[in-house]
């Protein structure tokens, strides 16, 4: 005995319909209309991978002082848990502070900063100067000529 199955596929609806409790005779589709093209976002970038690592462009801000806090703790050889305590953050905060993955507040990063024996200002100075040294560009002698551009552009 055969099972009759469709060629069609069987489409589960993630979204389903709602009633609108205001206007009962009314009913909300959470679901893109099927005709519709829905856009497809970007990959996010992966979060381990700093910016300027990914050739995304300029490093992230949050990146940098995450930077110099880990290249601070690990010069004055202190454990995260030690910087953590004194500056009284937790520490898988300050973990992913260090890793670039949280946007810290300026409290958190003076806490920080304090605990290492920084103040603000110098860990901010610290990662400008590390923002300006990745993103100087090379520099070009001015008696230089400009050559254009004799790149090969492929199109499928």
């Amino acid at each position: 005995m055969s099972n009759p199955v469709g060629d069609e596929a069987r489409v589960i609806p993630l979204r389903p319909e709602r009633v609108i409790p205001s206007r009962p005779d009314r009913t909300v589709s959470l679901r893109p209309a099927p005709d519709r093209a829905v856009p497809l976002r970007p990959a996010p970038a992966r979060p381990d991978v700093p910016e300027a690592a990914s050739g995304a462009g300029e490093p992230l801000w949050r990146d940098l002082v995450g930077e110099v806090l880990r290249r601070e703790r690990r010069a004055q050889e202190r454990t995260l848990k030690d910087v953590a305590d004194a500056a009284r953050i937790s520490l898988p905060y300050l973990s992913e502070v260090e890793r670039g993955r949280k946007e810290a507040s300026s409290e958190v990063l003076a806490a920080a900063a304090r605990a290492l024996g920084l103040g603000l200002g110098d860990l901010l100075s610290l990662a400008h100067g590390e923002l300006a040294r990745r993103t100087a560009a090379p520099q070009r002698s001015a008696t230089a000529p400009r050559r254009p551009y004799q790149g090969l552009c492929l199109a499928a």
